[in-house]
């Protein structure tokens, strides 16, 4: 596993605020739910309030719908004020970045924003996995379309199949997951949004922490994992008292 970057800043306790990209199709929101599930940080994920404005039908969503449908990338002000409003709201000094910033642009815009606010971005997290793997995953993929959750076929596959974990509601096939539409989207990143990398590697380390996560797929959240529990131990791990514990659970915990 291959880590880019240096130490974290010198704040002996610095806050995480994470910025998670890379490739389309990579698993980026699938390892922030990881993280928001094993530790008390609110995760904001761009695709989540993307699809509810086009679930609700909103003005915004109709326009973004048949952009994404196109493989193209949604206007930066439009983008900027989505995430802007919703990190005002949370007020949380610990926070998951999802799916913004995609261009150079973009990161820009956030810098200014966050500087403005003295929340510079402590992390910035690059999921790097080959063109021909994603192509395959792709092939197995399947989402809960209201809730954005993603299954696999091949490695995280839904207890019945063809049917969502939570509310057992039908899989679907995402309208993008085509080969030609994540090729479109391929070029989109490496034209636009692989320039990142050497954005934020310019501000690493004395601003922000870079790191490449690649390799074996099976790494990917252990390392992750170990990163954040070892450089920011104020990302306090969500506690379930033995109260709540299933019995089963209460047994184990105790050998």
């Amino acid at each position: 596993m291959n880590l880019a970057g240096s130490e974290a800043p010198s704040d002996t306790t610095p806050s995480l605020r994470m910025l998670i990209f890379g490739k389309p199709c990579t698993g980026k929101g699938t390892l922030a739910s990881k993280l928001t599930a094993k530790y008390d940080i609110p995760s904001l994920s761009t695709g989540d309030l993307l699809r509810q404005h086009i679930i609700e039908r909103t003005p915004i969503g109709k326009e973004v719908e048949e952009i994404v449908a196109k493989g193209g990338l949604l206007p930066d002000e439009l983008m900027l004020d989505l995430v802007t409003q919703t990190l005002d709201k949370l007020r949380s000094a610990n926070w998951i970045l999802d799916g913004f910033p995609r261009t150079q642009h973009q990161g820009r815009l956030l810098d200014n924003y966050l500087e403005q606010r003295n929340l510079p971005l402590s992390l910035v997290v690059n999921v790097d996995i080959p063109d021909d793997v994603i192509m395959d995953w792709i092939a197995d993929r399947w989402v809960h379309i209201p809730s954005g959750r993603v299954y696999s076929t091949s490695y995280n596959p839904p207890k019945v199949p063809g049917c969502d974990d939570v509310t057992g509601e039908p899989l679907t096939k995402r309208p993008d997951d085509t080969p030609e539409i994540f090729s479109q989207r391929l070029d989109n990143y490496y034209s636009q949004t692989s320039p990142l990398l050497y954005y934020y590697a310019s501000r690493s380390p004395h601003a922000t922490r870079l790191v490449n996560l690649d390799g074996d797929s099976n790494m990917l959240w252990p390392t992750l994992d170990n990163i954040v529990r070892e450089s920011f131990p104020v990302a306090r791990e969500r506690i379930l008292t033995r109260a709540r514990l299933p019995r089963q659970m209460q047994v184990r915990t105790s050998l």
